[in-house]
């Protein structure tokens, strides 16, 4: 018996999924000061690599590029973040999450405090240092009295 031919109503195609969907990656606040600087609770990282430090000025933390910048001028980091308090955890140029091939880094750009990665201290004393990120690890920003927590999360 013959089989009827397919019409393109009963024929689906999966659509590919771009490439970079499939390296997509989240940093998830685990403190209100965290989803403050993100603006929300989840934040998928938009390019790489994304570079987080801290803002001079005390105050709210602010995502992004700083509106005082001239418009010709690349912004130091993707995110800033404020600290509060007068023990400084956060470094102006802190870290940074970096994607090679298919494996994201958290590199430490020579901050003071080093960067807390699953308990593991990652720089500083401006050493610099890096590790690669695995799906669910924890980045505390500074010391472990750091206000600013976050899970890695990789949607690969």
């Amino acid at each position: 018996m013959m089989q009827p031919t397919p019409r393109a109503a009963d024929t689906y195609i999966q659509p590919k999924e771009s490439s970079m969907s499939e390296k997509s990656a989240f940093l998830k606040a685990l403190t209100p000061e965290a989803k403050a600087c993100l603006g929300k609770q989840m934040f998928q990282i938009p390019r790489y690599p994304f570079r987080v430090g801290g803002e001079s000025r005390r105050g709210i933390p602010t995502q992004f590029a700083d509106s005082r910048r001239a418009a010709h001028s690349e912004p130091n980091n993707d995110v800033y973040l404020r600290d509060p308090g007068p023990l400084l955890n956060v470094s102006r140029e802190h870290f940074q999450i970096e994607l090679r091939g298919e494996d994201h880094f958290l590199v430490d750009r020579g901050s003071a405090c080093g960067t807390l990665l699953e308990g593991a201290i990652i720089g500083k004393n401006r050493t610099g240092g890096e590790k690669r990120l695995d799906d669910g690890d924890v980045i505390i920003v500074g010391t472990s009295a750091s206000l600013y927590v976050f899970k890695f999360l990789n949607a690969a």
